[in-house]
């Protein structure tokens, strides 16, 4: 049977890599909604191309513009958040949330709550409101399938076990493009040196996250919120070759790896076929030319974020949020070159040590919570340059 999936964020990376996987198979896909947040040019672009029969932009005022350049086809141009919602609660087999940041987090809720199986490539959902995601996924039987290489690894080491034999799960980061580095060459690291990350291709922000390490933190937030394992029972490796994506070790002391090539299409694939797996145009993996794995303890001194994100999980309630939100202001402000790399991991801290918030109790909370402590890092920032 044809699958039906809702893109939400089918401009981004992970919408174009899904894309690129289901236009492979036509047979086996049919993309009913798209959305984007103002690009309506490529938007309008891939609805064409696709047949999607619903086409949201997230920005209200492109309304006219998408609806002008759907003219003539059978899709349906629609705006904003009400749109979105509409997109994510569509009668579908598969939701893909990849809509970046927090403005994901209103539809993926009510996915959630409509109990439909959800590709999750937002980070945001599961960092900022994975208390009120997971609660709402067990009310509505929504089934929650990880993106991240990471976490999807973990879910394929898992299949067919039961939770109570999980005794650890250890997820591998590359260590970025300063692993090696000196702390001066840290603390003097340009934007261009932050991006450059060795093994994946990815956007800026996730580039300085990777830097930073703050990415991994952040996965592991994720991670406790899909597997339900507390902190204590979470580990972060260090592993170059970014070939084992995760590890799963068991009560018995036996640990599963999954392996393969540095690229997304593969976790997305494993998405859009579950529970059957599909072919995808990934590199195949070649041990003997890769020759060696390496692993190493990360260096909390040096990269500081990665603390940081666990005392976030474990404080809990709005920590997380704090966590998120101030990071993501600090690596807007570096890439401007308006702070230091170190800074980063400095304006979180002091974030978190004034966060004075209560849990939230619903996506507004988090929302609201998420809005203060921008203007809270901006403003702290802005006195530390005055």
């Amino acid at each position: 049977m044809t699958r039906k999936i809702a893109i939400l964020g089918a401009t981004g990376s992970i919408g174009k890599s899904a894309l690129d996987l289901i236009e492979r198979d036509r047979g086996r896909f049919e993309v009913t909604a798209v959305t984007a947040a103002t690009n309506v040019g490529q938007l309008a672009e891939i609805a064409r191309r696709t047949g999607a029969e619903l086409a949201v932009v997230a920005d209200e005022t492109r309304f006219n513009d998408l609806k002008q350049l759907l003219a003539g086809t059978s899709c349906r141009a629609a705006a904003g958040e009400t749109g979105l919602i509409e997109a994510a609660v569509a009668d579908v087999d598969l939701v893909i949330a990849a809509i970046v940041g927090c403005a994901g987090l209103s539809p993926v809720m009510a996915a959630v709550e409509a109990g439909r199986t959800i590709a999750m490539a937002n980070k945001e959902a599961l960092v900022t409101a994975g208390a009120l995601m997971t609660d709402a996924a067990a009310s509505s039987g929504a089934t929650l399938l990880p993106v991240d290489s990471e976490h999807n690894a973990i879910f394929q080491c898992i299949a067919g076990s039961n939770r109570q034999d999980i005794a650890r799960l250890i997820l591998t980061a590359s260590g970025g493009p300063f692993r090696t580095a000196e702390a001066e060459t840290i603390r003097l690291a340009t934007p261009a040196q932050a991006v450059a990350h060795p093994n994946w291709s990815m956007g800026a922000k996730i580039s300085v996250d990777s830097a930073t390490l703050m990415n991994k933190g952040l996965e592991l937030i994720e991670a406790h919120y899909l597997f339900g394992l507390p902190s204590e029972r979470i580990d972060i490796l260090i592993h170059p070759q970014s070939v084992i994506h995760s590890m799963v070790e068991f009560v018995d002391r036996s640990v599963l790896a999954q392996l393969g090539s540095p690229d997304m299409r593969i976790p997305i694939a494993y998405a859009l076929a579950w529970p059957e797996r599909m072919e995808t145009p990934a590199q195949r993996l070649d041990l003997a030319s890769i020759a060696r794995l390496d692993f190493e303890a990360p260096d909390v001194h040096r990269f500081p974020a990665l603390k940081l994100a666990r005392q976030a999980l474990e404080a809990a309630g709005a920590a997380p949020i704090v966590l998120n939100a101030a990071n993501e202001v600090a690596v807007a402000s570096f890439l401007a070159e308006q702070i230091r790399f170190p800074d980063i991991a400095r304006v979180v801290e002091e974030a978190l040590a004034a966060t004075k918030f209560d849990a939230p109790a619903s996506i507004g909370d988090v929302l609201e919570i998420d809005r203060v402590t921008r203007e809270h890092a901006r403003a702290m920032m802005k006195a530390d340059c005055t």
